[in-house]
């Protein structure tokens, strides 16, 4: 598996290259774009990050909340979509001006519509990189056996119910809460049922994993447990309505 360890850390370590260079090419074309707009002095090196850096935090921002409610995602949408086309119209408007004042026979010209979208790579690498990080931060890395059938659980699709195995848990066994707190059973709750409509322990813990949490599994068997007898105790009285309106028409 230490080719599998090495492979990983290399992606890694190409995704944060790729992101320091794209931000360096925007900050670039950002930073000439502050001075034409005449901000002044060491101001003019702060203009970049305010718009490149919102576009990471907020790239980071949605992929925390991807289990957050729709208008929430939305808001956060709204505004690193704003953000990404302000550093993509920026660059593109840097490039095509320049463009533009580069006279003939200089080298190689080329028209203001190819020198507008290639200037736009940078700013759209910047948040596809700040992206896959996340995105492969948060996979598991696979040491052995164990590992490999815990991946296999979190990658199965939601409407199949996958076994369980006792030793797949990807937190220690220890240190587990003898009670469960209220806001950690109403977060469960959240998560979505599993085959037959059934309380999900492998959704349960996708679902605070979802919001950077850690559970074990001991924990995670009794907030399915307890969600199990709310279901059944849901269910209970609509079975006997029909038994009670059978008894009543005979």
């Amino acid at each position: 598996m230490s080719g599998r360890i090495t492979a990983t850390a290399a992606i890694r370590v190409g995704i944060a290259l790729l992101a320091v260079f794209a931000f360096a090419l925007s900050y670039d074309a950002l930073r000439q774009m502050a001075v034409a707009i005449h901000i002044r002095g060491l101001l003019t090196y702060v203009f970049p990050l305010v718009i490149d850096g919102f576009i990471a935090i907020g790239v980071g921002a949605l992929v925390m909340l991807r289990a957050a409610s729709t208008w929430s995602r939305a808001y956060v949408w709204t505004l690193v979509g704003a953000a990404t086309v302000t550093s993509i119209w920026a660059n593109a408007l840097h490039a095509v001006r320049l463009n533009q004042q580069t006279r003939q026979g200089d080298g190689l010209r080329l028209d203001d519509f190819t020198v507008g979208g290639l200037s736009a790579i940078a700013p759209l690498a910047l948040a596809g990189a700040v992206h896959l990080s996340i995105v492969v931060h948060r996979q598991p890395t696979v040491h052995g056996p164990d590992d490999v059938a815990r991946v296999a659980v979190d990658v199965a699709p939601d409407t199949t119910e996958v076994a369980e195995d006792p030793q797949s848990s990807a937190e220690p066994q220890d240190h587990e809460p003898s009670e469960i707190s209220p806001e950690r059973l109403a977060l469960a709750r959240t998560a979505p049922l599993g085959r037959n409509g059934r309380a999900s322990r492998r959704h349960i813990e996708a679902t605070f994993r979802s919001r950077d949490l850690t559970i074990g599994r001991t924990e995670a068997d009794k907030l399915k447990d307890t969600l199990q007898a709310e279901l059944d105790e849901a269910t209970s009285p609509q079975q006997r309505e029909p038994d009670t309106a059978s008894a009543s028409a005979a």
